[in-house]
């Protein structure tokens, strides 16, 4: 997957290159700087760095990483927040372009960084988070190296209030229509297999006309045993004699079956006339996996690569459902997962870096490809 946002030590995180949270002067700090010279080997990186010298604020230098399951050390100087119009904000997003472009030059295909400048450096949690997504997010509009953004722990990543008191208020809303509808259909299927009581005894009683006892109409379904179809089913049964004829058989009706997932997927991407790499870099997806869907017409893919695919094409909510069913997927209320990207759906927030932010969140697992997709 081109990006992704994990929870680990960075020291132990294997990547091509690994970003270190630098001392502007070559001696250890704190934090990040002060593991990664620990599991890389003290002695020999700060000799390496004394190389180097200062590093000014929002620029980056590289080192080898020695012992680090890695090949290089990128080391940025991250700003100190003082109160976000001493310009670090653009030095922040400095910090992780140079990384990148460093990373790029030395003909890396995975990079690892920290959310930099959220420790001691006190830079907003929540500001340095959509930084770093923006940022990483342009460069990757453009190239094929795979991102890791790595939080040590729940207190190093922090989504803003306003946007997680949204989602919460979403997620109970539709968890209570969930469980309503749980609750009846539970208590529908107790209803129909419990035995009929006579009012004046305690034994069960045959079920007839006159034992049965009325059932409440409200909030339940028809019944299963009556054998009518509902009004939708009757209509299709009609639509298919009057199109297949009274000697339709199975083969028909394949002969002529709708639009299959492939088929749509690329309808809808002609119709927005995008091109293959806005698609999959869009939707978070490598080209590989990509190459896969376009070249054969069998392969269904999983669903979160559906709904990836579904946001990099901003379809709406009913243009999402009908595409999740041609993969065989649908929908649940119950998913906190699910009920994440509708949010994002319905709020027509396609940034597919964002919603992955609020799913990892909620320890939901991210949109895009996943191994063996």
């Amino acid at each position: 997957m081109p990006f992704q946002i994990i929870r680990n030590d960075i020291t132990k995180v294997r990547a091509d290159a690994v970003v270190n949270t630098a001392n502007p002067h070559p001696q250890i700090g704190g934090g990040t700087d002060s593991a990664v010279y620990k599991a890389a080997g003290k002695r020999r990186l700060l000799k390496e760095r004394k190389k180097i010298g200062d590093i000014p604020v929002g620029e980056a230098a590289v080192t080898p990483a020695f012992s680090l399951p890695a090949k290089y050390i990128i080391h940025t100087v991250g700003p100190v927040w003082i109160d976000g119009r001493h310009g670090e904000y653009r030095q922040l997003a400095s910090c992780y372009s140079k990384s990148l472009l460093i990373a790029e030059r030395l003909g890396c295909e995975s990079i690892a960084f920290p959310l930099i400048s959220t420790g001691t450096y006190g830079f907003p949690k929540d500001k340095a988070l959509r930084i770093a997504l923006h940022t990483i997010a342009d460069y990757l509009r453009e190239s094929e190296m795979e991102v890791l953004l790595v939080v040590f722990d729940r207190k190093a990543y922090e989504l803003s209030s306003e946007l997680t008191v949204s989602i919460r208020q979403y997620i109970d809303d539709n968890y209570v229509i969930a469980k309503e509808q749980e609750y009846y259909l539970s208590d529908y299927r107790t209803e129909m297999n419990a035995p009929v009581y006579d009012r004046d005894s305690s034994l069960p009683k045959a079920a007839g006309k006159a034992g049965r006892i009325k059932r409440k109409q409200s909030l339940r379904p028809p019944r299963a045993d009556t054998g009518a179809l509902p009004v939708s089913e009757i209509r299709k049964s009609e639509e298919s004699r009057e199109y297949f004829g009274s000697a339709a058989n199975l083969d028909d009706i394949i002969r002529h079956a709708g639009e299959g997932f492939q088929e749509c997927l690329f309808r809808l991407i002609d119709e927005r006339d995008m091109k293959d790499p806005d698609v999959y870099r869009k939707a978070n997806i490598s080209r590989k996996l990509f190459s896969k869907i376009r070249c054969n017409a069998d392969y269904m893919p999983g669903k979160r690569t559906v709904l990836a695919l579904a946001v990099a094409l901003e379809l709406n909510l009913d243009q999402t459902v009908d595409l999740l069913s041609r993969a065989g997927f649908a929908f649940s209320p119950g998913s906190i997962f699910d009920l994440i990207v509708k949010y994002c759906i319905e709020t027509r927030t396609f940034d597919i870096y964002e919603i992955n932010a609020l799913l990892f969140e909620y320890d939901q697992p991210l949109l895009g490809n996943t191994v063996g997709d």
